[in-house]
């Protein structure tokens, strides 16, 4: 049974403790050319550098290593696109814990080749036509599993607030702080430990424009969903907030913004171009928001979380060549 008590800020600094040693501590990389094209002071969050490329391992080891021998034993299964999948494939690897990821059949050949290279057994399905969630807990069922879902557990939530809390201890304090937003587990969590350690910053969430169900869930104050929305972004590509994560985006979130794929391509490159960091498109959401001019953050000293790196070179490069 999950617990689904809402996460506090003694949660993010118990998944702190608990994945101290483990998980990296990423570094802060500012610019002076984007300081200069926005005119605000910015501080990117490198969790594209974080192990299995991605955000996700903070709350995948946070959540794994809290398990009891006996559910470490019988092992977990997940079920996501790609680097909720890598990263519960990592930390299994690391604590030896059997694990089953349910991936969709179209998800990135990189993610799902890295999911199986860290020793994760994938099962595949049609996202067009099947509901991975049914999947999961039929297995979980079957085998006696203990289901971790990618973002709307206490403890993934926790764990992905201790980025935002790395980064606020490194840059001091923020005015704002952007963070791309799926299922809302890094949203909320960066959201929670910037309330705490940066009072009165403007914790925005960013999401593609296909797939903009929390930006709407977050301005009707109720759950909306999308299906299966076509972006490039395939992280965020959630059908909905979750049952944790909805009440502490609406708690803890100043703002919600979209961008859409031309600008995610732009933002991607010119972090390649200028920055020198490879970053996918579900990870520039927060810097496209930014670069774009979104919000205003003239004068402003702004966090952004660039969520991951595990982009497919040759899918980016037929991305390039169409992008004109």
């Amino acid at each position: 049974m999950i617990d689904t008590t809402l996460p506090t800020f003694a949660d993010v600094e118990s998944a702190a403790d608990q994945i101290a040693g483990v998980a990296h501590r990423t570094p802060v990389v500012t610019s002076r050319t984007v300081d200069d094209r926005v005119g605000a002071r910015v501080f990117f969050k490198c969790e594209n550098l974080q192990r299995g490329g991605a955000f996700k391992f903070r709350g995948a080891y946070n959540t794994l290593s809290r398990l009891s021998p006996a559910e470490r034993r019988r092992g977990v299964v997940t079920f996501s696109s790609g680097n909720h999948a890598q990263a519960i494939a990592l930390a299994g690897q690391v604590l030896d814990i059997p694990r089953v990821i349910v991936m969709p059949s179209d998800a990135p050949a990189i993610k799902r080749a890295a999911t199986e290279g860290y020793g994760g057994e994938v099962v595949a399905y049609d996202r067009d036509k099947d509901d991975r969630e049914a999947i999961g807990q039929r297995i979980a069922a079957e085998r006696g599993l203990t289901v971790v879902p990618p973002y709307d557990h206490p403890h993934i939530i926790a764990g992905q607030g201790t980025a935002a809390r790395e980064l606020i201890d490194e840059a001091g304090r923020l005015d704002m702080l952007f963070v791309p937003c799926g299922g809302g587990g890094l949203l909320s969590g960066s959201a929670i430990a910037a309330r705490q350690l940066s009072p009165g910053c403007r914790v925005i969430g960013v999401e593609p424009a296909a797939g903009d169900d929390a930006t709407r869930s977050f301005r009707t104050k109720q759950l909306q969903r999308v299906n299966n929305p076509k972006t490039i972004a395939d992280g965020a590509r959630t059908p909905s907030l979750g049952s944790l994560t909805f009440p502490l985006v609406l708690e803890y979130v100043s703002d919600m913004t979209t961008v859409d794929d031309r600008s995610l391509l732009d933002a991607m490159l010119f972090l390649w171009e200028r920055l020198k960091l490879i970053v996918e498109p579900t990870g520039t959401l927060g810097a496209a928001a930014v670069l774009e001019g979104k919000i205003d953050v003239k004068g402003k000293r702004v966090g952004v979380i660039l969520s991951g790196g595990n982009v497919d070179l040759a899918q980016a490069a037929a991305w390039i060549r169409g992008h004109g």
